[in-house]
């Protein structure tokens, strides 16, 4: 790639990143703790589903 390439693409990039409406402090808080509460209800229900199929193929095995 020549170095004109690399300049414009960067300079495109600057142009786009201008057009980016960023959340503001109390969005993001809000989307951080629906992204945290949401794995973590994630994590529980796998590991209750997870207890639950190795229980029964334990039981299925001996």
């Amino acid at each position: 790639m020549s170095l004109d390439r690399i300049v414009k693409f960067f300079k495109e990039v600057k142009v786009e990143l201008g057009k980016v409406t960023w959340p503001n402090r109390q969005e993001l808080i809000g989307s951080t703790i629906i992204v945290v509460v949401l794995s973590l209800v994630m994590a529980v229900y796998i590991g209750i589903l997870d207890f639950i199929l190795s229980s029964l193929f334990g039981r299925i095995i001996k």
